[in-house]
């Protein structure tokens, strides 16, 4: 199995560090909001990477941080007048539900940063010890970025290049010793959550969060660490500094990034009005679509988003339910136990296919080159079998089929059709719930109907829903 390393800029054959087992960390998002479609790429490329390493036989340890202290949660809890912790804790619970609609696995350990704080403070004391790190007055601890020679390797940036874009700071009295020095701890502003330290009453720089995390959880050398290709310089060129400058060893051993989503060829933001999260994309297909739609691309490649690219998602999944669908309506009819000769013969060339998904994913991961093999498995299931098919013959068509799809993550079962009067009768329990306070029974029967493609809209004239 090769992949690209982002380090040597190659492709390496994976070797993991002991044998069987791969230790993998992959940056979560930052919980002040919903997560965009742009969150779920990398859940959707790493989980999909975690689920072939399963499948050739690794115990795989993923871990998977949530960022739950942050500029961003304050600002949003000071703007609902509530805890920095009630907004964290309400968009985890958020983000775990579009992860599950998106089919992503929970990660081994899904740490919080805020529950890591002790770890924190202790790697800044020995990054403290060893000189890599020192306080200023205010009581802001820096890491001493010149000091770790190797800094740069990974986003492959040279450090006078980067001082020629700071020229403009001024470093003064006991302020940084350099201005390329970033931080590893900083005092609470009024109203901010804080932690007691030795140096102040603050909090962690984002840098230190993950390499503590991956720390404990991981060990301090790790054979992959992934995110988004955004995050390479400088989060994780400075969790290099950090976790090697305290540990004393190599961080990570391969360095995977997928690269970045656009919205109609355009850069997603809020601004220009095409900014969307995965809930209401959600309202609109099955996300099992978008999964789909995210892998039909090589995950380090750009990849445009749009909503004909979306349609042409759903009509090749549609593609593969469909089959699937045939084989198991077959084997309901069939009469004929046990496979014949011939049939023996249609079974072992789908071997063929198999091959070819697994080449295709030993390839860097390539799931655009997995989904064509898993087409080609369809097309040729589509032509070989018919009412006169054994259900030997047919059961085994079909499992091979789901396990090259669970690879993926994708589901093959269509979801339940629902009923019009089903529909009224839940609208119904969820007007009453309502009326008696209970929204979560509420929420939960909107859930419930979203999963199958109902898209509620509450307006001055009452409930009213449509098919997504």
């Amino acid at each position: 199995m090769k992949v690209y390393n982002t380090l040597s800029r190659q492709k390496e054959e994976f070797i993991p560090l002991e044998e069987g087992k791969v230790k993998m960390y992959v940056c979560g998002p930052t919980v002040y909001n919903l997560i965009h479609i742009g969150n779920a790429r990398p859940m959707i490329v790493f989980d999909t990477v975690r689920r072939y390493m399963e499948y050739k036989g690794y115990e795989v340890n993923f871990v998977s941080n949530f960022t739950d202290v942050d500029d961003k949660i304050i600002k949003k809890a000071m703007e609902e007048g509530v805890s920095a912790q009630e907004i964290s804790q309400r968009y985890i619970a958020e983000c775990k539900k579009d992860m599950a609609a998106m089919n992503v696995k929970p990660a081994t350990t899904h740490p919080l940063a805020t529950e890591e704080i002790g770890g924190m403070l202790e790697m800044i004391s020995s990054l403290i010890e060893k000189g890599y790190a020192y306080p200023v007055a205010d009581g802001t601890v820096y890491f001493r970025t010149r000091k770790f020679k190797e800094y740069g390797k990974l986003s492959h940036k040279n450090l006078d290049d980067l001082q020629a874009g700071h020229r403009d700071i001024k470093v003064t009295g006991e302020e940084k010793e350099d201005s390329l020095d970033f931080v590893l701890w900083k005092p609470k502003k009024e109203g901010e959550p804080f932690w007691e330290s030795e140096w102040c009453q603050g909090r962690p720089g984002w840098h230190i969060e993950c390499s503590v995390m991956s720390k404990k959880y991981l060990g301090d050398e790790i054979d992959i660490h992934a995110g988004g290709e955004d995050l390479i310089f400088p989060h994780h060129e400075n969790e290099i500094a950090q976790s090697e400058a305290c540990n004393g060893r190599m961080f990570a051993k391969y360095w995977l990034h997928n690269g970045f989503l656009n919205i109609d060829h355009k850069k997603m933001s809020k601004s220009l009005g095409n900014f969307f999260t995965v809930r209401e994309i959600g309202e609109k297909y099955d996300l099992q679509i978008l999964r789909f739609f995210m892998l039909s691309a090589h995950y380090r490649s750009p990849l445009n988003f749009s909503e004909e690219l979306m349609e042409a998602a759903k009509n090749s999944l549609n593609r593969i339910r469909n089959g699937a669908e045939n084989l198991q309506h077959l084997w309901k009819n069939a009469k004929q136990e046990q496979m014949t000769e011939q049939e023996t013969e249609i079974w072992r060339h789908t071997d063929e296919f198999v091959t070819k998904f697994e080449t295709a994913m030993d390839d860097d991961f390539n799931t655009a080159d997995g989904i064509s093999a898993v087409f080609e498995l369809v097309k040729y299931v589509n032509t070989e079998v018919n009412e006169s098919s054994s259900k030997e013959l047919l059961d085994k068509l079909y499992q091979r089929m789901k396990l090259l799809c669970d690879i993926l993550g994708i589901i093959l079962e269509k979801k339940e059709e629902i009923l019009d009067e089903e529909i009224e009768n839940l609208i119904s329990e969820r007007q009453a719930a309502r009326k008696e306070k209970n929204f979560a029974r509420a929420d939960e029967i909107r859930g419930l109907l979203l999963e199958k493609g109902i898209v509620l809209e509450d307006t001055r004239e009452g409930v009213k829903w449509k098919r997504a």
